[in-house]
């Protein structure tokens, strides 16, 4: 291969004249990196915040009266029904930052509370929580949000703090029967038996009787020295878990398109552990499984 005539200098150097121009202004606003949407305080974003960008965008580009905050709270609801917590907390954060009902922003808060409790995110959970209470702390929420905050900060070791909060949503609700079991759980942790023996006997005359409360119920009679009780109530405890099982199971297989044998009536669903109750959808209140 042989080199183009004039190519090369003297020296074996390329020869080529540059563009001597004023070159582009700074910044060349044709194509700067930095668009104004995206002109944010680094002094006001979390530097861990994967979301901030899309966040910027959304405030730039997503008007408030082009979004449908009960829509998306619902659709938040939908995620935690089919266990996709990440979801669902981004669908909450969302209908809070659009909702402009402090209602639906409140609902929303503890609705994210309670995504981050099943992520056994204790931290984000009392956050989302006393967001909720921040908006309302007399509304019908707050005592929901107070008796999750309070089982959030039991998990993150904040036992004090746990009680008092406890304590504040039978304060809010006196009809809370999840209020009143929560508050017996967390004084029988603590030893004080036949405080929490009245709390979890007012739970179950407000209609709040499964297998859960009657077997916490148990444990604090057997702490009580109440043998005899303890024992009854342990038996019909597993009588409630036997039925409530059995009745899961036809449901399933009606839901498979399998025909049902003969078995005693439906009782709520129970789970292995005494935990706090929950607002799961946006009439009723649950608990942790």
């Amino acid at each position: 291969m042989t080199d183009r005539e004039g190519d090369e200098t003297g020296d074996g150097s390329r020869d080529h004249r540059f563009s001597e121009g004023e070159g582009f202004s700074d910044p060349y606003d044709e194509f700067d990196l930095d668009p104004p949407e995206l002109d944010v305080d680094p002094s006001k974003v979390d530097p861990v915040d994967s979301r901030v960008v899309a966040d910027t965008l959304d405030s730039q580009q997503i008007a408030s009266d082009d979004v449908n905050a009960t829509e998306l709270l619902d659709v938040g609801l939908s995620y935690m029904q089919i266990n996709r917590y990440e979801q669902a907390t981004d669908a909450f954060e969302r209908t809070a930052q659009y909702a402009e009902d402090e209602r639906l922003e409140q609902e929303a808060w503890v609705n994210k509370g309670v995504a981050h409790a099943e992520l056994e995110e204790w931290d984000e959970a009392i956050g989302a929580h006393r967001e909720a209470l921040n908006i309302d702390a007399e509304s019908e929420h707050a005592a929901t949000a107070e008796t999750n905050l309070a089982y959030a900060l039991w998990e993150f070791g904040e036992t004090a703090q746990a009680l008092e909060h406890a304590e504040r949503a039978v304060e809010i609700d006196e009809r809370f029967a999840e209020g009143w079991f929560n508050r017996a759980f967390f004084l029988s942790e603590r030893g004080l038996s036949e405080e929490a023996l009245q709390c979890i006997d007012n739970a179950i005359r407000l209609g709040l009787r499964n297998a859960k409360i009657l077997e916490e119920k148990a444990e604090i009679l057997e702490d009580l020295g109440e043998y005899d009780e303890a024992e009854e109530i342990a038996e019909e405890a597993n009588e409630l878990r036997e039925r409530a099982e059995q009745q899961m199971m036809e449901d399933r297989r009606e839901m498979e398109g399998q025909p049902t044998g003969a078995g005693g009536g439906a009782t709520d669903p129970t789970g292995d552990v005494a935990d706090p109750g929950r607002e799961a959808d946006r009439d009723s209140e649950w608990e942790l499984e």
